[in-house]
């Protein structure tokens, strides 16, 4: 080997990063004393970025493509390096090749359940869980806030982080959302999607960015789905008689199905098929037939209450236009024996339709006919 190639070797780098571990997010490129040469190649793939950190400060970015390492193509790392020329003076950084990929299928869910107001059952508390996706939107922040001068960073390190957010706003959406937890179903996309842009801001100040959120289930605490199963049973079967033998059928079953209950098993599922065979005797009678009226007991009679006694009428009267009273029937008889009430006198009391002479009305007709009393005897 001629003393050129030598040299070539020594002071020529070709820097490159190929990944086959699907879960890296950054490695750093090793090499000896961090020693970078002069007109080195830096290959940048598809779905990768390379960061130069030089003396630990962030020099520059590169996106995919094949780059010579020289002074011209490298601005802000010649101000800082002040160099001259030529390969004679390497410069000593550290490159960091960052994934730009999407980190798909990543797992989330909620450790504690979540309390909600729901519009229907009340104080309840829900469970959930869903994947979702991630990726490093600006490899430079992402360098400097989270992978710090780690030489190689996955995505375990930061997951459980994300994890945090994403519950967090998950159980602050849902709280406030409103919606009832059996129609949470049918709106876990919008659901998703809200949440992914609630987390976005604090992924975005990390350099990152939430392209996919996923709900994939919601589920309520057992006793409540024990309770809603046993509610969509009784709507299926119908009134509560059809339900408590649908009950007794059941538990028959199960009794029967029991190897180790025995004689006592079979008892009891004996016991509840008379139970029901004299229910079902009850309600549908002999052949068949409508059930007979049972007969009732004998209504206990209770003792007359007197009618409250007739209420009196007070009448006026209409004479020359004018009308007087209120008068009772006992000062109408007084006026009548005096001449004062006449049979074609207009009278008037409540309720009566409109105004008519006394001897139309059945009430004051026989004042007028009372016979007057006879003569004294004579004296003495």
């Amino acid at each position: 080997m001629g003393i050129f190639d030598f040299l070539s070797g020594q002071f020529i780098d070709v820097i490159h990063w190929v990944d086959d571990t699907r879960d890296t997010m950054v490695w750093r490129f090793e090499r000896e004393g961090h020693e970078i040469k002069y007109g080195a190649k830096l290959t940048v793939r598809e779905g990768q970025a390379a960061v130069f950190v030089h003396e630990g400060q962030l020099a520059d970015v590169f996106t995919p493509g094949l780059y010579m390492l020289e002074t011209n193509n490298m601005p802000i790392l010649t101000t800082l390096q002040h160099w001259d020329h030529g390969f004679k003076s390497p410069f000593k950084s550290e490159i960091y090749f960052v994934n730009t990929t999407r980190f798909n299928d990543l797992k989330w869910g909620t450790k504690n359940p979540i309390m909600l107001r729901d519009p229907e059952f009340g104080p309840t508390r829900i469970r959930a869980f869903g994947t979702y996706t991630i990726r490093v939107r600006d490899a430079a922040r992402f360098l400097v806030e989270i992978v710090g001068t780690d030489g190689e960073f996955t995505m375990d390190e930061i997951s459980f982080q994300i994890r945090n957010i994403i519950v967090q706003e998950f159980s602050r959406v849902i709280a406030g959302s409103g919606i009832p937890v059996l129609d949470m179903a049918a709106n876990t996309a919008d659901l998703g999607k809200l949440i992914a842009k609630e987390v976005s801001p604090t992924l975005d100040s990390y350099g990152l960015e939430m392209p996919e959120f996923y709900i994939e289930n919601i589920s309520l605490p057992p006793a409540v789905e024990a309770a809603l199963d046993k509610r969509t049973s009784m709507g299926l079967a119908g009134d509560l008689g059809r339900f408590t033998q649908y009950s007794a059928a059941e538990a028959m079953t199960a009794a029967a199905q029991n190897p180790a209950g025995g004689g006592m098993a079979a008892g009891l599922g004996a016991g509840m098929g008379m139970a029901m065979a004299n229910q079902m005797a009850h309600q549908a009678g002999p052949w068949g037939a409508a059930p007979a009226q049972q007969p009732q007991p004998a209504r206990q009679t209770a003792s007359p209450v007197p009618p409250p006694p007739p209420v009196e009428h007070v009448w006026h009267l209409a004479e020359n236009g004018e009308t007087k009273g209120p008068f009772s029937r006992a000062d109408l008889g007084r006026m009548a024996s005096a001449g004062e009430l006449k049979r074609d006198t207009y009278v008037w009391t409540a309720g009566q339709d409109g105004w008519k002479h006394a001897e139309d009305v059945q009430e004051l007709a026989q004042l007028f006919t009372v016979l007057p009393p006879p003569p004294p005897p004579p004296a003495g």
